[in-house]
C-alpha cells in the first residue's frame, strides 16, 4: 500500500524512479504510480531527499500529477540512466572525452 511504501522510503537519501507502476495513462489505474510520485515529490520537498526519475513514462507520470517541479532531477533517458548507474560508457558522454 501506499502507506507502507512511504514508511519504506521514509530515511531514504536518494530513491531513483525508472517506470510506473501500472497503466497511469487510466484513471482507474494511477493510484499506485501517482501515490508513490506524491511519496517521492514530499520526500524532496520535506526531508532533502534525491529523487531521480528516468524514462519518458515516469516522467509523464510526474508532470500528469503535477508533482514533477518537485523532483530533483527528471530525465527522458531511461535505459541510459540505468547504464549510467551500471557503470556502462554512455557514447555520448565519452564523445565528450575525446579530444581528437
Amino acid at each position: 500500500s501506499t502507506e507502507e511504501q512511504k514508511e519504506f522510503l521514509s530515511d531514504c537519501k536518494t530513491i531513483i524512479m525508472n517506470g510506473p507502476l501500472g497503466v497511469f495513462e487510466f484513471e482507474k489505474f494511477e493510484k499506485g504510480t501517482f501515490g508513490i510520485v506524491e511519496i517521492l515529490a514530499d520526500l524532496t520537498k520535506n526531508s532533502g531527499a534525491i529523487t531521480i526519475i528516468g524514462g519518458g513514462d515516469s516522467v509523464a507520470a510526474c508532470e500528469k500529477s503535477g508533482r514533477a517541479g518537485d523532483m530533483s532531477h527528471i530525465s527522458t533517458g531511461g535505459g541510459a540512466s540505468l547504464e549510467l548507474l551500471e557503470g556502462k560508457v554512455l557514447p555520448g558522454v565519452a564523445a565528450l572525452d575525446d579530444k581528437e
